[in-house]
């Protein structure tokens, strides 16, 4: 494949437009597979490997980040992470572009962050077609156990999306937003701040 080839590839994909596996193939170099696996086998003890480990995996990945074994990426490379992220068991990124996650975020058990989708009609699945597109998450957002992100999706500063939602559009800062599909229920106020603080519960 020509360089001229390839921009024309990687200019399709920036639009979210449909590409095939082997047209994206010249992309294969920047997948960390090697790197992930060991990861997911590297002893909880040996911290300074752990953490070598998500240097070399990740677009770039920020201080104090804790990463629970086993987790998975298509790529690794095309995953930005700031300070202070928790990401719990069985994390899955298929980041065929960007996904940037802010400071201060938290993800629980068996989420699925994915940046790319496939046509509906089977023709265009063919060689498997797809299509991609980047996911944020800006700072302090909190996500619940088994959400899935979908592609092209924003999720504001703050929030806190519940367990087992599909998100399949933006999420607006400072808001809870929970359901298949992801809807915002309330916002994030000064009261939330007297939850669980005395013994009662709170919402």
């Amino acid at each position: 494949m020509t360089q001229a080839h390839e921009d024309e590839v990687l200019a399709r994909i920036a639009k979210g437009l449909v590409y095939t596996e082997s047209e994206a193939a010249f992309q294969a170099p920047r997948r960390r597979t090697e790197e992930i696996f060991e990861y997911n086998h590297t002893p909880p003890g040996r911290t300074d490997r752990r953490r070598a480990l998500l240097v070399a995996i990740f677009g770039s990945v920020g201080e104090r980040t804790a990463l629970l074994p086993p987790f998975h990426a298509a790529f690794g490379s095309n995953v930005h992470i700031g300070d202070d992220f928790f990401g719990n068991v069985n994390l899955t990124f298929v980041d065929d572009v960007e996904i940037r996650i802010g400071d201060g975020v938290m993800i629980a058990p068996s989420v699925t962050l994915t940046t790319t989708g496939h046509p509906v009609h089977p023709a265009r699945r063919a060689d498997f077609g797809r299509f991609s597109e980047p996911i944020v998450i800006e700072d302090k957002v909190w996500i619940g156990s088994n959400v899935v992100v979908l592609p092209g999706v924003r999720i504001g500063y703050g929030s806190v999306i519940g367990a087992g939602s599909v998100v399949s559009r933006d999420i607006p800062p400072m808001t809870v937003a929970v359901g298949t599909p992801c809807r915002v229920v309330r916002p994030i106020t000064e009261a939330d701040l007297a939850t669980r603080t005395t013994g009662t519960t709170g919402p």
